[in-house]
């Protein structure tokens, strides 16, 4: 009887040795929260700069740079644009500029190529409409206005060059679409760096290249190239 009386009492130093373990436990617990924390935010800031080709200490100068003046002129650049913009060296400048030429490239081509998915499937879905009637011209991807121009070009045209040149300092929002172009995405991009089209214009949506696709037949439109053309009331007509 008196045993049992006592067993309480001799319970009472576990059950202050389990208490006391608890905090313990706790502090274990968040320790590893946080480690897993920092873990995988190195894991994601090393993927992220390996997205851009740079290294850590760059991505991280990047993120110092937008917190100044540069980032409240200029809240959306990419790393590599505000980089490039406050390199010190001109050997950085260089680097960052043929960084975002790469980056650049490898947009444009997989934009291309959607362009191409997008014109197959125009022609599979409304076969009797043609596609030069809408803009992607419709697509999402090329077209931020309803105004916008298409301007038709072709190779060896000095005058199709110096007309989108002219367009491109203006400001004007255009669909440039290259006549003959055999969908070769090599020649297309050759051909847009001669007449001195801006990546960031491309990248900004100002400026899309296009395949031409037989657009240019389509129209029914007459004379030489370069061509602008317009939508009014529904159908293209040249400016």
């Amino acid at each position: 009887m008196v045993y049992m009386k006592l067993l309480p009492y001799l319970l009472w130093p576990v059950y202050f040795a389990a208490q006391a373990q608890e905090p313990v436990k706790q502090v274990c617990v968040e320790a590893n929260s946080q480690l897993r924390s920092v873990t995988t935010k190195e894991e994601m800031n090393s993927a992220l700069a390996q997205q851009w080709g740079l290294k850590l200490e760059e991505l991280q100068r990047f993120r110092d740079l937008m917190q100044g003046p540069l980032g409240t002129y200029s809240p959306n650049l990419d790393p590599l644009s505000a980089l490039g913009i406050e390199a010190s060296t001109d050997a950085e400048r260089q680097r960052y500029a043929l960084l975002q030429v790469q980056a650049e490239a490898t947009r444009v081509e997989k934009l291309l190529a959607y362009q191409r998915a997008y014109d197959q499937a125009w022609k599979q879905r409304y076969p009797e409409l043609a596609l030069v009637n809408l803009s992607p011209i419709a697509s999402p991807l090329m077209s931020k206005s309803k105004t916008r121009q298409a301007v038709f070009v072709q190779y060896d045209c000095p005058e199709c060059e110096t007309t989108v040149r002219q367009l491109q300092a203006s400001g004007t929002p255009f669909d440039l679409y290259v006549v003959n172009s055999h969908q070769d995405d090599n020649r297309i991009r050759q051909w847009a760096q001669k007449a001195g089209i801006h990546p960031s214009n491309v990248r900004d949506g100002i400026i899309s290249i296009n395949h031409d696709n037989g657009r240019w037949s389509s129209t029914a439109t007459k004379g030489p190239l370069p061509a602008i053309m317009r939508k009014v009331n529904g159908k293209w007509v040249r400016q």
